[in-house]
Parts: C-alpha cells; sequence; structure tokens
C-alpha cells in the first residue's frame, strides 16, 4: 500500500470532531502517481521499439531477405519496416508529450483531461499494433500460398476459399493472442490511470 493508499484510508477512518485532511493534500499524490504511471507506459513503449530493432536485426538475415524476395514482398518489407518504426516513434512522443504535461499540471481539471489523453493515446496506439499485425500476417500467408516454393506442388489444387478462411482464423486468433499481451502490459496501467481520474473527480477539488 503506498502513500496514497494510506491517506485516503485515514481520511476515511477519521472522527467527525477531527479536522479533515483537506483533498488538495491528496491531489499532489494523484499527480504524482498519475506522472508515473505515464511515465512506465514511456519506457515500456520505447523497450517495446529496441526489441523490435534488435529482433529485425538478428532474424533478418540473408536467408529471411531470400524468402522475402522469392513471394514478391520485399519492397513491401522494406517500405512497412520503415513506416512501422516511424508510427512507432511518433507513438513515443506522444507517450513523452503526455508525461510531460501530466508532470507540469498544476490544476486538477487539467490533469483530468490528460489523464483521458494519455488513455486515449494508448487504445489508438493498440488498435495500431493490432490492424497492422493482421495485415501483415494474412497478406504474408496469401503470397506464400500464392510463391512460395514450398507449395508449389499444391497450388494447382488449392481451394482458396478454404485457404482464405483459413488465413482469416488463423490471423484472428493471432490477434486475440497478442491483444491479450497488450491488455495484460498497458490494460494494468490503464485501469490505474481510470481509476486516479475517478478519484480526482470525486474529491471535486
Amino acid at each position: 500500500m503506498d502513500e496514497l493508499d494510506l491517506l485516503k484510508q485515514d481520511w476515511k477512518k477519521q472522527d467527525a470532531n477531527l479536522p479533515n485532511i483537506k483533498a488538495k493534500e491528496i491531489y499532489p499524490l494523484l499527480l504524482k502517481r498519475s506522472s508515473s504511471i505515464v511515465k512506465w507506459i514511456f519506457f515500456i513503449s520505447v523497450a517495446e521499439l529496441a526489441l523490435g530493432v534488435v529482433l529485425n536485426i538478428l532474424l533478418a538475415d540473408h536467408e529471411f531477405w531470400q524468402q522475402v524476395e522469392n513471394i514478391h514482398l520485399k519492397n513491401t518489407t522494406i517500405v512497412m519496416y520503415g513506416l512501422g518504426y516511424a508510427i512507432s516513434i511518433f507513438f513515443i512522443i506522444l507517450f513523452y508529450k503526455r508525461y510531460k504535461a501530466i508532470n507540469v499540471t498544476d490544476s486538477a481539471s487539467t490533469l483530468m483531461k490528460n489523464i483521458l489523453k494519455t488513455r486515449k493515446v494508448v487504445k489508438y496506439y493498440i488498435i495500431y499494433v493490432l490492424a497492422s499485425s493482421g495485415i501483415v500476417s494474412f497478406v504474408v500467408f496469401i503470397f506464400s500460398l500464392l510463391y512460395a516454393e514450398e507449395f508449389s506442388g499444391i497450388r494447382s489444387n488449392i481451394d482458396w476459399a478454404k485457404a482464405i478462411a483459413i488465413g482469416l482464423v488463423t490471423t484472428i486468433v493471432f490477434l486475440l493472442v497478442l491483444w491479450g499481451i497488450y491488455t495484460l502490459i498497458y490494460g494494468l496501467l490503464l485501469r490505474k490511470l481510470r481509476a486516479n481520474y475517478k478519484e480526482i473527480k470525486r474529491l471535486e477539488i
């Protein structure tokens, strides 16, 4: 239990004869906690980008690029890498701006607005990751069926309706797993931000 929780607990236990703890005494703790949460969101996003870069460097060897070229997706992959890095950096900048905005907030109403903006940015980021991952996975699946050498023996007999259905189901399962991971990582932080928002609103500072 942190300092804010202890202070709120003491507040609830006070007798009517004792002076109430002023809401302004709790606000700085809510501000500090909110700032810390957004800072963790920023750190996690940076770590995620760094991990992606390292994995791409380690996995994108000559054999990988040869396979990508064989299914006619080399140029598309290069563009997707560049676009993916650019969008990720864009969101990291947004997270950092949200952290700085909350860190210098001096009013409850502004803090509430910044908390809502931060939650919205995180949700947009998760939607982007899920959408881009789903599209890339499905496109790679289809192009592999069309051009990969391992499917050359069965390509003429493929039931494309069934193949597309399998690709969609596989992609959806993959996205559900990915969504679960992001919900676990970012969902906890978003719930804490939401709790802070509700607490500030209840205090009516």
